[in-house]
């Protein structure tokens, strides 16, 4: 027989009881994204210290009381890469659960690996290695195989105690502050991007003028909403290449969108007219601000050479320190930290990343050394894995 699956309202109510006493819920999901606005909840795996089981979502007309009982108790709850979760959450109750462990996250403050997949860490930290077997399923077919389930719920089985290991290993290193404070800045951030309008993530809007871009604006918006009505994922309404084109040419007209190859082949097909509307709108619009926002703040080309030199430091800190790189930090992040410490970026308008909480202590302090003349770097031995030194400059 496959494992218990929570498919009726009343084994919900019993698995919330056991819920709310406990004060570690591991949770999981399974989804599929490929065919629906937002994705398509599947299967919800939870673990506790007594608990292992499975929730079907699509058994049940009604998910709210297990997602109330996740937000409103005082447990800590464990995930892995739990963006999509926690917009469950969010969708469903408007609410996130109130002490968020993600041991991808963990992982990146005790090793050089982010992000890692959870196999991964599951080995590296407990030493064992989940069952594989199920990664192609269709989690929308009915009914779930005894394997399929099992598969599932190994994602969860080892939550509890990587949040043990990790917790351990945070305290060891003297990091759990920073993890606090890295949590906290990630759930801020998912929750933001959850209600953002981000049109500014279409691909190819680089080179665009602003009048373009504020076409883009109304074109984003409308295809937006028109896939939420249709239950479809955005870019199957209208691809990002398309609708640059329309940006692009500017044309308010019906007839002459439609005379965009590939626009036939789409179900914006039948919609010319919203989208001609949608142009004017962005023709008449204002464009004021249009290039801010989001974007990376543009640093002048002759920060290049100091880039070069110093972004190879940013490895070799991350490395020795047992920190992952690409949680701290990239190239990018060094060129905009050398900007804000001589002068050429605003930081009441713009604080580098890197100048900032741990990244700081991690990163920032060793760099803004560096530029001060302070460390000198030079190769130790040009065959290690990191050959750079950062050696202290006495003063003269």
């Amino acid at each position: 027989m496959p494992p218990p699956t929570i498919t009726s309202p009343e084994d919900l109510e019993k698995l919330c009881d056991k819920l709310q006493s406990a004060p570690i819920i591991g949770i999981d999901t399974e989804f599929v994204s490929e065919d629906t606005f937002h994705p398509e909840l599947c299967l919800i795996q939870v673990a506790t210290a007594d608990v292992l089981d499975a929730i079907d979502p699509l058994a049940l007309d009604d998910l709210t009381p297990f997602w109330q009982t996740m937000v409103s108790g005082d447990h800590v709850t464990v995930l892995h890469a739990g963006r999509e979760e926690l917009n469950f959450f969010l969708r469903a109750v408007d609410a996130v659960p109130k002490h968020l462990f993600d041991v991808q996250i963990a992982a990146g403050f005790c090793s050089n690996e982010y992000p890692s997949s959870y196999s991964s860490v599951v080995n590296k930290f407990v030493g064992h290695q989940p069952a594989k077997g199920e990664q192609r399923t269709d989690w929308r077919r009915r009914p779930l195989t005894k394997a399929q389930i099992d598969y599932a719920l190994e994602d969860v089985r080892y939550l509890l105690p990587l949040h043990e290991r990790f917790t351990q290993l945070l305290a060891t290193l003297e990091r759990s502050e920073w993890f606090a404070a890295e949590m906290l800045s990630w759930q801020q951030e998912v929750i933001s991007a959850s209600s953002r309008k981000d049109w500014r993530r279409v691909s190819g809007i680089g080179k665009l003028s602003s009048r373009s871009l504020a076409i883009v604006r109304e074109l984003w918006n409308w295809r937006q909403q028109e896939a939420e009505s249709r239950n479809q994922p955005p870019r199957r309404i209208l691809r990002d290449d398309l609708l640059v084109e329309i940006a692009k040419r500017k044309v308010d007209s019906p007839d002459r969108i439609m005379g965009i190859r590939g626009i036939e082949r789409t179900p914006a097909k039948r919609k010319a007219q919203e989208l001609a509307d949608c142009v004017k709108c962005g023709l008449e619009g204002p464009t004021e601000r249009l290039n801010g926002g989001n974007r990376k703040v543009e640093l002048p080309s002759q920060l290049n050479l100091l880039g070069q030199f110093l972004a190879p430091a940013l490895g070799t800190i991350c490395r020795r320190a047992e920190i992952a790189t690409s949680m701290v930090g990239t190239a990018s992040d060094v060129r905009e930290l050398i900007a804000y410490r001589i002068g050429l970026i605003n930081g009441d308008q713009h604080m580098p990343a890197l100048a900032q909480g741990w990244r700081s202590e991690v990163v920032g302090n060793v760099i803004d050394e560096l530029l001060e003349g302070k460390r000198s770097i030079r190769i130790n031995n040009a065959r290690a894995e990191d050959p750079l030194v950062f050696d202290r400059v006495e003063p003269a």
